[in-house]
């Protein structure tokens, strides 16, 4: 019998797999049915204005940061001809590979007291020379404003290059110059974009654990750590985190806010004419983005080589080789799991087009949006809970103290939870530059079912499954809450090697697991570089003006 599904049934498989988020979250917002009022008055003492004013703090300084970084280097870039604007087109997003984390303490290692900068600025002046402290909540704004600027220039960059030079002319016609034209035309077409990278950059902050605790810095991600692992009261954590939810679900509000109802398109526009900068304006806008990128990329990572030549000899052992092939298995089997949830959404959506199942798959991917921390919480809660029943009334496992916890299980799942939507992406876009005539075609040549997907669909989503594979096996290498807090006793990987590593203060010696990292992460940006470069490449004669 062919493999088939009717339309209830493709609703049914969606909502089956949207309980891989919907449930943590559920669980964790449902908390609030059992309160420890002895920790509770202990947080609300002494915990809670300290987390609110510091997220505060943070979210005010990282969207004021990523926007004067992105937006001007993405104007720059797309609207500017200058000595290396192609490199710097690619380069400028090479943050990206770089975890927040990892960029804090090499931040923290070059500027702090007894740091190379530091040191040669006192032997210079002879004496004590006055520094701003880096490690305080301007250092985590300084680096998390550098490690996630792109989030804004990506986006800005594409919104000011697809514009075309319709917008500019328009202004130019109403007497405004290109700065004013920039202000009161190209900005406010751009803003749909400015904002989704600002909302990125912000939920990044929301969920960052690795950066703060570098710093010393109490967030929201941190306090539940604490309260997991420090308190020992699991209810406290998701009680925690179900507030860490709510400050995402009202980020998210903002967003769409902000954006508006207003519509926003430049259709067939034609190509943004480059304004050509010569002379020292030239060199002094290449100069520019050479700073930002030396600072937040290059420097950094230099001294990550550095630091990973002096320990190679002792630290490039036994347990670096086991580190390295955890982080893989984990990153392998994760991605795996990822794509399997991809591929049956995608398909669900694809062959069941309404809006409860277009739904579903949208709760499915809500994931991305949640702090690691709270998914970490909030699939280890039902799995205890499972554990315990299958403890109770299977009578093999008497005696056990756990079934599935302290295995990959929790992880995996919690992992799937967060990073479905990233695999989800590349799917969706493979499936949907298949057309519905080539299924009708099929259909008609009695091809259905399984057969119909391993045929038709499977071929042409080559490209999609292995840009998802990719990105998500990147990403889970660089996760760094969830493995900490819900990994198995003794199975360590890169990534908390990177946070035992820098708990102690030892910087060289979590340089080596970090240059892995960066290497690692380097992929899907080069990746992502290479598809903006073949969309936007064009010749640069007869497409620039001098100023």
């Amino acid at each position: 019998m062919p493999f088939s599904f009717s339309v209830r049934r493709w609703q049914w498989l969606a909502g089956l797999l949207s309980l891989v988020t919907l449930l943590p979250l559920a669980v964790i917002l449902s908390s609030f049915t059992t309160i420890d009022r002895d920790i509770w008055s202990h947080l609300g003492e002494f915990v809670l204005p300290r987390l609110l004013g510091n997220t505060a703090i943070l979210l005010g300084g990282v969207g004021a940061g990523v926007l004067l970084l992105g937006v001007p280097l993405a104007w720059l870039v797309a609207v500017h001809d200058f000595p290396g604007r192609r490199f710097f087109a690619w380069a400028l997003m090479l943050p990206m590979a770089m975890p927040a984390y990892v960029l804090a303490f090499a931040m923290v290692g070059l500027l702090d007291f007894t740091g190379p900068l530091q040191t040669q600025l006192r032997e210079l002046a002879g004496g004590p020379v006055r520094f701003p402290p880096i490690r305080s909540i301007g250092g985590v704004v300084l680096v998390m404003s550098l490690a996630l600027y792109p989030y804004v220039y990506l986006l800005a960059r594409n919104a000011f290059a697809t514009q075309g030079r319709r917008a500019l002319e328009a202004a130019a016609s109403l007497g405004l110059d290109r700065r004013r034209g920039f202000r009161r035309v190209a900005l406010p077409m751009a803003r749909p974009w400015i904002i989704g990278g600002l909302s990125l950059a912000l939920m990044e902050t929301l969920a960052d654990f690795g950066t703060v605790a570098v710093f010393n810095v109490d967030t929201f991600t941190t306090a539940i750590y604490k309260a997991w692992f420090s308190l020992f009261s699991l209810s406290s954590a998701a009680q925690l985190a179900s507030l860490l939810i709510l400050a995402v679900f009202l980020l998210v509000w903002l967003e769409q806010h902000a954006r508006g109802r207003r519509a926003y398109a430049a259709r067939a526009a034609t190509p943004l004419r480059r304004l050509r900068l010569g002379g020292a304006r030239g060199w002094g806008a290449a100069l520019w983005a050479g700073t930002v990128l030396g600072v937040a990329f290059v420097v950094p990572f230099v001294q990550l080589l550095l630091w990973a030549y002096e320990v190679a000899a002792a630290d490039l052992d036994a347990r670096y080789w086991q580190f390295t092939l955890n982080s893989v298995v984990l990153a392998g089997l994760g991605a795996t799991m990822v794509l399997l949830l991809a591929l049956l959404l995608g398909y669900a959506q694809r062959r069941d087009r309404s809006w409860p199942t277009r739904l579903l798959v949208r709760l499915a991917t809500l994931g991305y949006a949640v702090p690691g921390t709270v998914l970490a919480v909030g699939v280890f809660v039902p799995v205890a809970w499972l554990d315990n029943v299958l403890i109770d009334h299977v009578p093999a496992l008497a005696g056990q103290t756990a079934v599935f916890k302290g295995t990959l299980v929790v992880m995996l799942l919690a992992l799937a939870a967060r990073f479905c939507a990233v695999g989800f992406s590349p799917v969706e876009s493979a499936f949907q530059r298949v057309p519905p005539s080539q299924e009708e075609s099929a259909r008609l040549l009695g091809v259905r079912g399984m057969a119909l997907f391993r045929r038709l669909y499977l071929p042409q989503l080559s490209g999609g499954v292995l840009v998802a594979l990719l990105m998500v096996f990147v990403d889970i290498m660089k996760e760094m809450p969830i493995t900490l807090m819900t990994r198995p006793f003794g199975w360590d990987t890169l990534a908390v090697r990177v946070f035992e590593m820098t708990s102690e203060g030892e910087w060289e010696r979590a340089a080596l697991p970090s240059v892995a990292i960066v290497l690692v992460g380097l992929a899907p940006v080069l990746l992502l570089a290479r598809e903006r470069l073949l969309q936007g490449s064009r010749p640069d004669k007869g497409n620039e003006s001098h100023e």
